[in-house]
């Protein structure tokens, strides 16, 4: 297995294919999409956590809003799988210079 911080997006995408696809194809859209908001939600709680002014974030506190960020990923190629939609190749808004234009305030 390659080490997670050499994975590629499509890698990690086959990876979540391979061990979630027909439960996840099951539930279907809808369903998904709530378990993707759910985990949302749960990094928000984690955002704010890490972000407390005046107060750094405990150790679990840190590792949580890592956990959260994971399942944010996890939830979101699961979504693609089901969809047919590449992740890798919907990058390419982003890394095409002739696409990318301006900066959101």
């Amino acid at each position: 297995m390659t080490p997670p911080e050499q994975i590629t997006v499509r890698q990690f995408q086959e990876l979540i294919r391979e061990r979630y696809f027909a439960s996840d194809n099951a539930r279907g859209t809808a369903g998904t999409f709530l378990y993707l908001t759910e985990e949302f939600g749960e990094l928000a709680t984690a955002l704010a956590n890490n972000n407390r002014k005046n107060k750094p974030p405990t150790p679990e506190e840190r590792a949580n809003l890592e956990e959260e960020f994971a399942d944010v990923l996890a939830w979101l190629a699961t979504l693609a799988n089901i969809n047919g939609v590449d992740l890798a190749t919907t990058l390419e808004k982003y890394t095409d210079l002739d696409r990318v234009q301006g900066v959101k305030d």
